[in-house]
């Protein structure tokens, strides 16, 4: 039965309910016409031909010459006789063949290891695609490398007997290490130690050749492991001595002709608010009343463009890093601590070299006037967040009368946001209290409070005015920029979400962009009043498409801007880098264009940076989630259920926010997972257990290097089938 039958669709709606059709039957071809005789629906052709165009657009669909739409998943197979080559990343299995992964597309090449010509897992690729085919799949032969999607390798060393080796995991081949070198290295068999590749293999089942850079020692320690997930995701766990020798190079003196150059606002009242752990203060706020009675307030940015010259050694290390990498215990900084803690942090008491955001607010909130520009600072005040806090919260302290005021116009500010159709996702965070050595001692939930709200709509600010200014200089064309976009979320997960929300009795509205905006508000602030509702939020967020770098400006969606960049955080991002390199060239009247080209390159290569590093994060707070359950084995805690597969059913436990899984084969008699996966039901005595059930737990084991939990039942009010009793395992 067709839910939607005679009904008009809303454009939004449609795009929806078209995408949903294909992906069920990804072997039709249809017309307009005849796609809506399939899904029932009175819209007009005109109206289905745009939505179909638009999903075309996207890479959703593809359309035969005779206006005929299919879904994309046929495409490589229908170019398959062609021979045509195609870029992507390749993923090597256990086996050694390969896949390549098709951006923008939900395909991939079957490359069978005789065809890999010397790639391996991680590199981007150039494949071509060879008549032969594996059970409807393309196939295909890599016929360059683009890029290689790691350099620096961790793994085991052992001594044949003529040369040393290291195995990295079972991806990746045996990587060859000349004995010479070795000399001046203490070194034992067994020791896990870090790599780097200096000859790669021109051909199939030659080894790579690399060189010892870090000894790390024998496996075992969570210190080694920590380094392994950096090193994995392609991250380098120090600077070469090249680079180090750069950045000692620079001079810490500001000389008077670069003071002559800049705003000078060191007079005015400065201070920085941050994490009470952090080194590397990238953004100050000044705060003053000017003579007409309005309120200015500078954001000001280190100016690391300044120190960091296009071309040279420290930008290019900065960009192939493009990113500091946060986990749980340590950070892999972007630059040289030279600059990160000293040069450009903006450290109380200090005269420091910045790049401003400068707004006029009138009496009403509104501003009135912006200025953009190279400055000097002296930051009065450091402040920790918890100590902002208290000054908000008490109404006195120091600065008390300053931080009250920015905290009033960033409340209008967010008010306004929000009703402009911001979506507010707020999930709850996790965060570690380590003992000196690294060890997780104590979780809890980050509180998200006024100061660290303030300081984010201030920076949010300075983020989409930048964007604004740029997009708007129209003298002799577009100014090529780096804008941080986010697209519409994907229509078919989000219908398959609002289905799912509605078991929880939540209602989702998508008829439009703002509708579902709105919605998704309503699901954030209905969560805050039951506990049940937040395993909804994580979900909903992977409904949402991936924010990243482009000069192809879409605008934001889940901010509700239309221009939006990023503009400060130089320190730890090289998008705004390069954002302060452009803005700085096009302040006067003459305007600067770099080639778009090869900036939408940089955005790509500092998206996926950005990406692998988030991977970084979560498996680091994975592995000490793990390693502090650890202390756990065998106490019981109360958890909710916040999923289901096959093998069992995913509980997070209340008091820590772990997550771990109760197999099936642990409850006292077998399970049927529903379609849904929201619920399943006793075979024998027909209990249902559903998403958002509290159950009790008790923890049976954890695997530190599979990052696993493993918990049983607790079922002392559980229905246990007599035959079965003995055999229940605690």
């Amino acid at each position: 039965m067709h839910k939607h039958k005679g009904k008009k669709l809303s454009a939004f709606e449609l795009k929806i309910e078209i995408s949903k059709y294909f992906r069920a039957n990804p072997a039709k071809k249809l017309s307009a016409k005849h796609l809506g005789i399939k899904l029932q629906i009175s819209n007009n052709k005109d109206s289905i031909k745009h939505a179909l165009d638009q999903l075309k657009t996207a890479g959703e669909l593809q359309m035969t010459e005779s206006e005929l739409f299919f879904h994309h998943s046929k495409v490589m197979s229908l170019k398959a006789p062609g021979g045509k080559s195609n870029e992507g990343k390749l993923d090597v299995t256990q086996r050694g063949d390969g896949f390549v992964i098709m951006p923008g597309t939900n395909q991939d090449i079957f490359v069978p290891a005789r065809n890999l010509a010397g790639a391996m897992n991680g590199d981007t690729v150039r494949v071509e695609i060879v008549p032969n085919q594996r059970r409807g799949r393309p196939e295909g032969k890599i016929v360059s490398i683009l890029e290689r999607g790691k350099t620096h390798f961790m793994g085991k060393y052992f001594v044949s007997k003529k040369a040393g080796f290291v195995i990295p995991d079972r991806v990746y081949p045996s990587i060859r290490i000349d004995l010479d070198p070795l000399q001046d290295i203490s070194i034992n068999d067994g020791d896990i130690v870090v790599i780097a590749v200096k000859v790669w293999p021109e051909k199939p089942g030659k080894n790579p050749i690399g060189v010892i850079t870090e000894v790390l020692g024998q496996q075992g320690s969570s210190d080694i492991d920590m380094k392994g997930i950096l090193i994995d995701k392609g991250f380098e766990l120090s600077f070469d001595p090249e680079v180090e020798a750069a950045a000692a190079k620079l001079s810490t003196v500001i000389s008077p002709q670069e003071i002559a150059l800049r705003r000078d606002i060191r007079e005015i009242t400065t201070f920085t608010i941050d994490p009470y752990n952090a080194k590397d203060f990238d953004d100050a706020i000044s705060f003053q009343i000017l003579p007409n009675g309005h309120t200015e307030i500078g954001v000001h940015i280190a100016d690391v463009s300044h120190y960091i010259q296009e071309g040279t050694l420290l930008d290019q290390e900065a960009y192939k890093r493009s990113t500091s990498v946060y986990l749980v215990d340590r950070v892999s900084p972007m630059l040289p601590e030279k600059l990160s803690n000293e040069l450009c942090s903006l450290r109380p008491n200090e005269d420091k070299l910045t790049f401003s955001a400068i707004f006029e607010f009138n009496k009403n909130d509104k501003i009135v006037k912006e200025w953009f520009g190279k400055t000097i600072i002296h930051s009065d005040r450091r402040f920790s967040y918890e100590e902002a806090q208290v000054i908000i919260e008490a109404q006195a302290g120091d600065y008390a009368d300053e931080i009250k005021e920015l905290n009033r116009i960033a409340l209008a500010l967010r008010k306004e946001r929000f009703k402009n159709g911001s979506i507010n996702f707020e999930t709850e965070e996790v965060q570690f209290k380590l003992d000196e050595h690294g060890v997780p001692i104590e979780l809890y939930v980050k509180e998200r409070k006024a100061a660290h709200m303030l300081i984010e709509d201030f920076m949010l600010l300075a983020n989409k005015q930048v964007a604004t200014y740029v997009a708007g200089i129209k003298t002799g064309g577009e100014v090529p920029f780096v804008y941080r976009i986010h697209d519409f979320p994907d229509p078919s997960k989000l219908a398959d979400f609002a289905l799912f929300a509605a078991e929880f009795g939540i209602k989702f509205n998508l008829s439009t962009p703002d509708k579902i905006a709105q919605s998704f508000n309503d699901l954030v602030v209905k969560s805050e009043e039951n506990e049940v509702l937040k395993l909804l939020l994580p979900l909903a967020i992977r409904t949402m498409a991936k924010a990243e770098y482009s000069t192809n400006n879409i605008g934001h969606y889940g901010l509700a801007f239309e221009y939006y960049s990023h503009f400060t955080s130089p320190i730890r991002r090289y998008s705004d880098v390069l954002a302060h390199r452009i803005l700085a060239r096009n302040l006067g009247e003459t305007h600067y264009r770099v080639n778009k080209e090869a900036l939408e390159q940089q955005c790509k290569h500092i998206s996926a940076q950005e990406r692998k590093a988030m991977e970084a994060e979560r498996e680091s707070i994975k592995y000490k989630q793990v390693e502090y359950m650890s202390n756990f084995v065998g106490q019981e805690f109360d958890g909710v259920i916040s999923g289901m597969i096959e093998r069992g059913v995913f509980v997070t436990l209340k008091e820590t926010k772990c997550e771990g899984m109760v197999p099936f084969d642990r409850f006292p008699e077998p399970y049927t997972l529903d379609d849904s996966r929201l619920k399943a039901v006793g075979r024998v005595s027909r209990n249902v257990l559903k998403m958002g059930d509290s159950i009790r737990v008790r923890v049976l084991s954890t695997d530190i290097e599979r990052r696993t939990i493993e918990l049983g039942g607790v079922f002392d009010q559980m229905p246990v089938m007599p035959k079965q009793a003995k055999k229940l395992r605690y």
